[in-house]
């Protein structure tokens, strides 16, 4: 009995142990989830930050009251990020947990803000690096300028009165701008073709990646995601040719719109391209959701139908 006794003492101690050493595992594993976690909220945050600034930092004759605005609206841009990326629970961002969709968009938007600012600080300062990407950007706003065009109707949008200087620096920011919107969604196309994004490997949370959307209304959940990418695709194909349009309009009732101001030019072009291209990602990645929901429909229900016809 002394014998068993001892052996059963040995089993529990022995299982205490493997127990202990999980848990002391889950709680390592734990706890360097949330270092990479908030590490990876202050890098995105400081990103924001340089994202904000950039225009400041290169253009020149900013003066201290445009400074303390941009740093102003650039601390809140990060705290911002920082509070979105550093919870567990979502809020507004989109795709939070689906890479790379976020990081093609801050990318592009980073490279036309960057782009831009260098084709403005040319003007006075200018170097090797600002003069190509000015002469790229005129050779690719020459070559879409034509009747119809997003970079026509941009051109248009200005008043009669501007100068022929102005016209051809618009043309320039145009073109680059829109460049980097079509080389954006190119990129991004195929890196979800390489990556077969989103993966089926891998769980896909819709309440985290689309907190905005609701799964509950409209209908199938499959039929909602694919209207919503056609809108969003839509959409960000109209949408470079009725901004300039609305712009145009609007002139006519208040002061027209003269983009004389490097800052307000950057952000304008940025805008301009950015929001489409971002509309059409969206638009696409709704699409491989809805793809992805059916294929899984797909499975389970063959698989219920399969167990269904296997004997007791």
């Amino acid at each position: 009995m002394g014998k068993i006794e001892a052996s059963r003492h040995n089993v529990r101690k022995l299982f205490g142990k493997r127990a202990r050493h999980r848990i002391a595992s889950d709680r390592i594993k734990g706890n360097r989830a949330v270092i990479s976690q908030l590490t990876g909220a202050i890098v995105r945050a400081m990103l924001i930050m340089v994202l904000v600034a950039t225009p400041s930092l290169l253009l020149p004759g900013v003066n201290s009251d445009t400074i303390q605005i941009v740093s102003l609206i650039a601390l809140f841009g990060a705290l911002l990020t920082f509070i979105e990326y550093s919870s567990s629970y979502p809020s507004l961002v989109e795709f939070r947990d689906a890479p790379p969709f976020n990081r093609v968009r801050f990318v592009s938007l980073f490279a036309t803000v960057f782009l831009l600012s260098a084709i403005f600080r040319g003007q006075t300062d200018p170097t090797t690096l600002t003069q190509f990407i000015e002469a790229t950007g005129s050779l690719v706003g020459q070559a879409i300028d034509f009747p119809f065009s997003p970079v026509r109707l941009v051109v248009l949008m200005l008043p009669e009165n501007a100068s022929v200087e102005n016209l051809a620096l618009v043309r320039t920011t145009a073109g680059i701008s829109y460049l980097i919107s079509l080389l954006t969604l190119a990129a991004f196309v195929i890196l979800l073709r390489l990556q077969g994004w989103p993966s089926h490997d891998k769980p896909f949370n819709v309440w985290i990646n689309l907190p905005t959307f609701d799964p509950t209304t409209g209908g199938d959940v499959v039929e909602k995601l694919n209207r919503d990418a056609r809108f969003n695709i839509v959409l960000g194909f109209l949408l470079p040719f009725l901004t300039p349009v609305v712009i145009k309009a609007a002139s006519n009732i208040f002061d027209p719109i003269t983009l004389d101001s490097p800052q307000t030019m950057v952000w304008t072009m940025a805008a301009w391209a950015f929001l489409p291209s971002s509309l059409f990602m969206r638009g696409i990645a709704m699409g491989r959701i809805a793809s992805m929901v059916a294929q899984k429909r797909k499975q389970s229900s063959a698989l219920a139908e399969l167990n269904g016809l296997q004997p007791a």
